[in-house]
């Protein structure tokens, strides 16, 4: 039975990394009492997919991981079992199955959705205006880990949003979440020249490749 788990990562959870998320997982379902498949082998894995990486520092209210268990179970009260077996930060927010035979989490995620609040009191209309021009450019060159990359066509779009119930300005980032080219919301911010210590920066969405 493959299971899809809804959940968000809040807190000091913000600072745990993709590896360490994954074996957080593994612990969790033993101390929840469900039955994880592992693979066949000499080095059995568990079977656990999550669908992107989340970078560290941000929070999310939508991450997805999938995993197989033995049996069929009342999906009902997994939250609860799992609520009670994850440490703070982590919050089960919907668990369903999905087709086993679907294909890998990560690889059916098209795009994520950032919301940035700006910590700092910022001109409006002159961060409008950079993103405006951002949006206009054909080109955004730029090197992560010592490879040139172009950031340009990994950001999809840039919205103004309401400020949130202190007044911070607010905005939400769509970009690509490809093998290979993932767009980062830190990289956009230093394009529109935010300091990233200035700005919590939160995933609110996924978005999934369309069926052929």
């Amino acid at each position: 039975m493959r299971i899809r788990i809804t959940f968000s990562k809040t807190g000091a959870l913000r600072y745990i990394g993709h590896l360490d998320l994954h074996k957080l997982w593994e612990r969790s379902t033993r101390r929840a009492n469900l039955a994880l498949m592992y693979s066949q082998g000499f080095h059995p894995q568990p079977k656990i997919q999550l669908a992107s990486a989340l970078p560290l520092g941000f929070s999310s209210r939508c991450e997805l991981v999938d995993m197989w268990v033995d049996g069929d179970l009342d999906l009902a009260g997994i939250p609860a079992r799992l609520n009670g077996a994850v440490p703070p930060g982590l919050n089960i927010l919907q668990v369903e199955q999905v087709g086993e035979t679907n294909p890998p989490l990560q690889t059916q995620v098209s795009s994520s959705i950032y919301e940035i609040t700006l910590l700092e009191i910022v001109n409006t209309v002159e961060l409008t205006q950079r993103i405006t021009e951002l949006l206009a450019t054909d080109s955004m060159p730029r090197e992560r880990r010592g490879k040139a990359y172009d950031l340009r066509p990994l950001v999809e779009q840039i919205t103004m949003l309401e400020p949130d119930s202190e007044g911070h300005t607010r905005f939400s980032m769509q970009l690509a979440a490809r093998e290979g080219a993932t767009g980062r919301p830190e990289e956009v911010l230093d394009v529109l020249n935010l300091p990233y210590e200035d700005t919590l920066v939160e995933r609110c969405a996924f978005l999934f490749k369309t069926k052929s």
